[in-house]
């Protein structure tokens, strides 16, 4: 049986515990954090589904901060935040490629039958559980957009 994401989470975070490496343990920290916090909230266990929508979430946080600490010439924080990043994009699913994406969008769209940009709610109902953690779902929505207003 395979280990869950959440144990293999943890199993990290002992092992950074064991390294003594402070920076990777307190991001792998910062990580269980929000998985057990959604836990409390919404009193459930979560599954790998949901631990990727957190992971998701905290790269978008992280990716934001890079760009907002760029800005204010605060290289420091930045290149925290940018091996923060890293850490969390080890935990995520191979990226799609940009032609394995298109046919997943295509195959949506075909299976949904929409047929005009009032139908994206329906394609992105569908496409989000199958890309979850495997791409940019901002990305997506866009491309997702841009296809049903050619049609």
């Amino acid at each position: 049986m395979s280990t869950s994401l959440k144990d293999r989470i943890t199993e990290d975070m002992k092992n950074a515990m064991r390294a003594k490496a402070a920076q990777r343990l307190g991001a792998i920290r910062l990580l269980l954090a929000a998985i057990k916090q959604k836990e409390v909230d919404e009193r459930v266990v979560v599954d790998d589904a949901a631990v990727l929508g957190i992971i998701e979430k905290l790269v978008k946080q992280r990716n934001d901060s890079i760009e907002q600490f760029e800005k204010a010439g605060r290289t420091d924080l930045a290149g925290k935040e940018r091996d923060e990043l890293q850490l969390l994009r080890g935990y995520l699913p191979q990226q799609m490629s940009d032609a394995e994406l298109s046919g997943a969008i295509d195959a949506a769209i075909a299976e949904s039958g929409a047929t005009g940009p009032q139908a994206m709610g329906k394609v992105m109902a569908l496409l989000k559980p199958r890309l979850a953690g495997r791409a940019d779902l901002g990305k997506v929505s866009a491309l997702v957009k841009q296809r049903l207003q050619v049609q």
